[in-house]
């Protein structure tokens, strides 16, 4: 499968293929949440070591923490009193508390306590308090979702082993309760990630906790924003004790796979920009800081800061970056602009705060050149809710004056219009639009933010934009998650409602771009929509990239490469644009090009397994050489495999290097019968394992091998019989098992279900794929042209055996049966494409 498909799948949803990404749900977890009041309290437990012990006895250790959570006495005593709900989380659950601000705290105690009777169990823990929103799910059971997690986890991450820390906002809370004012002991402020500043405090008994200074807090450590990078390289299972609302505590069990974690959580530094290429009408709106008393109003400092970013990129003589590169710079902490304008090439920042009492609102604004870190205007309002919509166009208007940008009438009508009269809806739109738009959003909370965004409509039944934002989410749940019918015409239906409700805009025409695309395949058809989408909302990087992953799949490789150098220039803290254009270059054979953008990528997110396996590839495909990508497969975590991608990948180097006792240990080392390697699912080990053995002449061996995977592949095929991916896939396993007609059968009807001239991006893999089943089944006659084609057609790359490249060719054994032909010799004496 294509390494854009393989591994892409892990690290982010962001991109034009059906990403898997319910397996960051793999991760076993309890979290134990209170979700009443204002707070959340995070508690974060980390098992050092768990990476190196055998899967027996991670798994005891897993059950033995879900154990003495079950036991202890606050959870006992909540779930008698019908104070606690429970909530499935991955192999977990969630247990939301509503009884007492010390239940967490208590929680976390007995769980403390507990574990010192194992000294396998070294831990850590973090507790903060911040915003939650309880939400119903689509089951109509309670849920919850929101801000705090993330702030509970820097502080943890701060902790060493033993160490209780705790944000003061939590301690002063327990401050007010005479019992725990010995044990709350304050260390000060300091950064964390990102720049954030967190006030710590360390709590400790005489018995728990650790009253030493964390090794982190200490003068001359390295600041927390670079730590963050290194908390990957911990072989650690992590309890989460997440505690949310005015006292909630979670206790997710994070088994060590942090590379699955999406790109975007990982940023580092690009190289700084000189000044003179940064362009004098470009801006950046930097989150605004949530001054409100109640601190769930934070959804809506969020929501008015992106609502002047959404105004902003509506203006196409400005160059506005776009949300997922700036969400980063979080707000209440110290800000080096001129470093941000840098990292952002922008030549302008835009700061403010929000305060929200009752029916009023207090925004400020100010506006900064990046530059010279001078201001050049600023703003406070100090209105009525109802006149919210009025502050964000104001703003919008007076950002674009101060830089002098053009500003169209139809331009300045858009700014100006007002989405709904209902505060109230308005509201429950932004607090959807909190969930719905992270980069981390997985499939429960989709199904959050669409209960939200029905709750707006329900308010507002002309309400467009909320029409137009439920269409998004219902149409990613069916493309990410669940392609059933229900979810498809509730896309389609929504997006229809807010394009006649509001025929200009840009939301609506994006989701219904959105349907036909995933939906309908309509490539033409769902161009025209982005486009349409595009000229209303000109600085919106996520219709850029749609109309790249379009065009790449019509052929017009060099248009999307374009595309997406254009959407890069907008977003370019997303690790996720790189990862396209480090895909785009490999598809197009660019090789010095890719393994630039591998390369930068490494840097935005260390940890991200497309970054290294991608990298090592493109090495391999430019130069013939394996050591990169064994070097960075080395430095992969001992225990992270998620779905056995790693063992395929290691599998893949030992058998093009033709080490075959390495890819047999590479094979004994997973426990998993079924491992990740094409597109069509996960392949039994068997199959591995008899490429193995046929590899090495035993013919014998490797066909009863072979015959006790034929059913897994035929199966695969019942299923989905409309599959190019899976016939594919069938035809490949027939050629290694000497079915020649079946293997022939197969490879072509792959071709006509995906022809390029539909798809070139995948249609071209098809064709991989049957050039390698007529090579294993000795029609040289019909290889070779085939191969000589590919060679120069973009599309044919990819991480797997099937590959069409020079040194594929070269080195892989698959192509042993037409090695001597002569016309395949004088193929790979090519220029090393």
């Amino acid at each position: 499968m294509r390494l854009s498909c393989r591994i892409v799948r892990l690290d982010n949803h962001v991109g034009d293929m059906a990403i898997c990404r319910n397996r960051w749900r793999r991760r076993s977890g309890f979290f134990m949440l209170y979700a009443d009041g204002p707070l959340v309290i995070s508690t974060e437990l980390l098992t050092v070591g768990y990476s190196k012990l055998l899967v027996n006895e991670q798994r005891e250790l897993v059950q033995q923490l879900s154990q003495i959570v079950r036991n202890t006495e606050q959870v006992r005593i909540a779930e008698t009193a019908d104070k606690l709900i429970r909530i499935p989380s991955g192999d977990g659950m969630a247990l939301v508390f509503f009884n007492s601000p010390e239940a967490p705290v208590r929680c976390a105690m007995e769980i403390s306590k507990k574990l010192k009777e194992d000294p396998r169990l070294q831990l850590r823990m973090g507790i903060h308090s911040g915003p939650v929103n309880r939400v119903r799910d689509v089951n109509d059971r309670t849920n919850v979702a929101g801000a705090g997690i993330n702030t509970a986890q820097r502080v943890m991450d701060c902790g060493d082993a033993g160490h209780i820390l705790l944000s003061r906002h939590i301690a002063e809370d327990l401050g007010h309760y005479r019992q725990w004012q010995p044990y709350l002991h304050d260390l000060g402020e300091f950064e964390v990630k990102h720049g954030a500043r967190i006030h710590m405090v360390n709590f400790y008994t005489g018995e728990l906790g650790n009253p030493e200074l964390p090794d982190k807090l200490r003068p001359g450590r390295i600041s927390r924003s670079e730590t963050g990078l290194l908390k990957g390289r911990w072989a650690l299972i992590a309890a989460v004790l997440a505690v949310i609302g005015a006292l909630a505590v979670a206790i997710p069990l994070f088994l060590s796979r942090p590379s699955i974690k999406p790109a975007s959580a990982l940023i580092s530094k690009p190289p700084p920009i000189p000044d003179a290429e940064i362009p004098e009408k470009s801006i950046a709106v930097l989150p605004f800081e949530n001054r409100s008393d109640d601190k769930q109003n934070a959804y809506f400092a969020d929501g008015i800061q992106d609502e002047i970013l959404t105004n902003l990129a509506k203006i196409a003589d400005l160059r506005v970056i776009s949300r997922t590169s700036v969400m980063q710079y979080e707000s209440g902490a110290e800000r080096n602009l001129r470093e941000i304008g840098r990292q952002l090439r922008v030549a302008h920042v835009l700061e403010g705060s929000v305060q929200r009492s009752s029916n009023r609102v207090r925004v400020t604004a100010q506006l900064i050149d990046a530059r010279t870190d001078t201001h050049q205007w600023a703003e406070r309002y100090d209105r009525d809710l109802a006149d919210v919509f009025a502050i964000q166009s104001e703003i919008a208007k007076a950002i674009a004056d101060q830089l002098e940008a053009k500003l169209s009438p139809q331009e300045k009508a858009r700014v100006e219009e007002k989405p709904t009269g209902n505060t109230e809806a308005y509201a429950f739109y932004l607090r959807a639009n909190q969930i719905a738009r992270n980069p981390d959003t997985l499939l429960e909370d989709y199904k959050a933010a669409v209960q939200l965004y029905t709750q707006a409509i329900a308010l507002d039944s002309d309400f467009a934009l909320a029409h137009a934002r439920l269409a998004s989410a219902a149409a990613e749940i069916f493309h990410y998650y669940e392609p059933t019918d229900a979810w498809k015409m509730k896309a389609r239906t929504e997006a229809e409602i807010a394009l006649r409700l509001q025929p200009n805009l840009a939301e609506g025409h994006f989701a219904l771009a959105q349907c036909i695309y995933w939906m309908d395949q309509d490539y033409e058809r769902a161009l025209e929509q982005f486009e349409i989408a595009s000229r209303l909302s000109p600085g919106n990087g996520d219709i850029g990239r749609l109309i790249a992953a379009i065009k790449r799949r019509q052929g017009k490789w060099q248009e999307s490469l374009a595309e997406y150098e254009r959407v890069e220039k907008i977003d370019p803290q997303n690790p996720n644009i790189v990862r396209e254009l480090l895909i785009t270059n490999t598809a197009m054979r660019r090789w010095p090009e890719a393994a630039r953008w591998a390369e930068r990528m490494r840097a935005m997110a260390p940890a991200s397994l497309v970054a290294k396996i991608q990298s090592g590839y493109v090495d391999f495909w430019w130069k013939g050489d394996t050591r990169l990508l064994k070097s960075l497969l080395s430095q992969v975590q001992a225990g992270t495999d998620p779905d056995g991608l790693i063992t395929s990948c290691r599998w893949d180097v030992a058998m093009i290097d033709r080490d075959f006792a390495a890819a047999r240990a590479a094979l004994h080392a997973s426990e998993l019968n079924e491992i990740s390697y094409t597109n069509a699912g996960a392949t039994p080990k068997t199959f591995f394992q008899g490429c193995v053995e046929l590899a090495e002449g035993k013919q014998a061996q490797a066909q009863g091998l072979f015959e006790m995977a034929r059913a897994n592949f035929e199966k695969a095929i019942e299923e989905a019989p409309l599959s190019a991916d899976r016939h594919a896939n069938l035809g490949w396993f027939y050629a290694f098992a000497g079915r020649k007609n079946e293997a022939i059968r197969e490879g072509r009807r792959a071709v006509e279900l995906k022809p390029e001239s539909k798809d070139a991006f995948d249609g071209a893999i098809m064709n991989c794929y049957l050039a390698l089943i007529y090579a294993r089944v000795g029609e040289n006659d019909l290889a070779i042209p085939l191969i000589e084609r590919l060679l120069k057609t973009p599309g044919a790359v990819d991480s797997v055996d099937y590959s069409i490249t020079i040194n594929d060719l070269k080195y892989r054994w698959e192509w042993d049966p037409i090695r001597n032909d002569p016309r395949f010799q004088r193929l790979i004496a090519g220029d090393g494409r």
